[in-house]
């Protein structure tokens, strides 16, 4: 692959607070950091980019991505959607989520069996475009659980695989790994928007759990797990579960248990949701009556002061807000970096790892991507703007005037900077 050298651009490299002036030497992989202009040959280059001073940053990992969830209103319409459409949805997914600078994305649970590893595969085919991809299962539940829309009288499918008892799960365990997948998902506890199972309930029990995973482990796969209430939370660490979201109710007893595996097991809020429904409900069609009913703000409370906590005890934390629903519509995900400032208490930089270097780590790629250093993978960002100082440029795709993965050019600065030239003179 031939070298692009990037000049005159300010670095944030996912690793220190601060950004400095500098340039970098790219091909599939880093070659050379410097922390000056002019300090890398322009002949160890076939083509250099001015970078004119703008924002160079690492790609962004989007750490509970549900690509397949498309814009729907209701857990039900994920199954109502033809396996066929729903396929070529979800690839304009991956590929919008590119165009607002996720170069990685975590899937945390794909909305039918096989959407996920065929979207992952079509990409690393490149048949379509799209970010880095970790493919996952569906939401293996149980008979009440989250997913679980059936009704006595209609059969109605929803995101989840229904298993009870700790042979079913075992079972459904070895068809996803069947299937190829690389994350398992499996809901522990309910949530607020299932009527019969609210988020402090928890639907699983320690069989059924022990089970999945030890299925999961053993065929290499990464486990993640919903789980709100405090109980499930529990119940995740004691069982190994590698991601764990949500946490919301967590209590002292939780908190000090994922302090415990803070090196092993990584947490994520996903906290687009339910900010979206008790921030801005009203601007989608949900009333405030309709969220105090739900509980909400009470869970946004929680979830808050969960984070506030979880962030003083340095426990790893990603971003991803389930984004997908109508209420939360994809392409507003890397908004969860100012909600990480604003109502957790994380400092810029340290939001910003959160959606870089630590998404990385998820990724399994620690050390690799999410951070600019010799060597690293080549997924970057030159951005029109300063996140540390406005985290709102990262969101929509109007500032990323480069996008690259693997050393490819997405985006070309080049071709931004004509638009950026022909907007201003108009």
């Amino acid at each position: 692959m031939a070298a692009i050298l990037l000049r005159n651009v300010t670095i944030w490299d996912g690793e220190n607070d601060a950004a400095y002036p500098g340039e970098v030497l790219i091909g599939n992989r880093i070659k050379a950091v410097a922390r000056a202009r002019n300090e890398i040959a322009a002949e160890r280059a076939s083509d250099i980019i001015d970078g004119e001073g703008m924002f160079l940053m690492p790609g962004m990992v989007e750490g509970h991505c549900h690509p397949s969830f498309v814009g729907i209103s209701t857990n039900a319409e994920l199954g109502r959607i033809p396996p066929e459409k729903h396929t070529l949805l979800t690839a304009a997914n991956v590929k919008l989520l590119l165009e607002h600078g996720f170069t990685s994305i975590f899937e945390a649970a794909s909305a039918k069996p096989m959407i996920g590893v065929t979207i992952r595969d079509a990409i690393n085919d490149g048949l379509i475009p799209g970010p880095r991809m970790r493919a996952a299962s569906p939401e293996v539940t149980t008979t009440a659980g989250l997913g679980d829309e059936r009704r006595r009288h209609i059969h109605e499918e929803s995101f989840g695989l229904v298993a009870d008892g700790p042979v079913e799960m075992r079972r459904v365990a070895r068809e996803c790994a069947r299937d190829g997948v690389d994350n398992l998902k499996i809901n522990i506890s309910g949530d607020e928007f299932v009527s019969h199972a609210r988020a402090e309930i928890t639907t699983l029990e320690d069989d059924e759990l022990q089970a999945f995973v030890s299925v999961a482990h053993n065929f290499g796969k990464m486990v993640a797990a919903h789980a709100r209430s405090s109980k499930s939370v529990k119940m995740a660490v004691r069982h190994k579960v590698d991601c764990i979201y949500h946490c919301d109710f967590a209590d002292e007893e939780a908190l000090d248990l994922l302090e415990s595996v803070k090196d092993e097991s990584f947490v994520g809020p996903a906290f687009g949701l339910v900010h979206n429904c008790t921030i801005e409900g009203e601007r989608y069609g949900f009333s405030r009556e309709l969220a105090e009913s739900m509980h909400l703000f009470r869970k946004f409370e929680a979830t808050c002061a969960t984070y506030h906590e979880i962030r003083r005890r340095g426990i790893r934390v990603v971003i991803g807000g389930d984004y997908g629903f109508s209420i939360t519509p994809m392409g507003q995900n890397a908004r969860d970096i100012g909600h990480f400032v604003k109502y957790f208490g994380y400092a810029p930089a340290e939001a910003l790892r959160c959606a870089t270097k630590i998404g990385a780590e998820l990724m399994g790629h620690g050390g690799e991507l999410g951070v600019i250093r010799e060597g690293a993978l080549a997924d970057l960002l030159l951005v029109d703007g300063n996140p540390l100082a406005d985290q709102t440029v990262l969101v929509g795709p109007d500032r990323f005037l480069m996008i690259m993965k693997d050393g490819g050019l997405y985006r070309d600065p080049r071709q931004s900077s004509g638009r950026r030239q022909r907007a201003a003179a108009e």
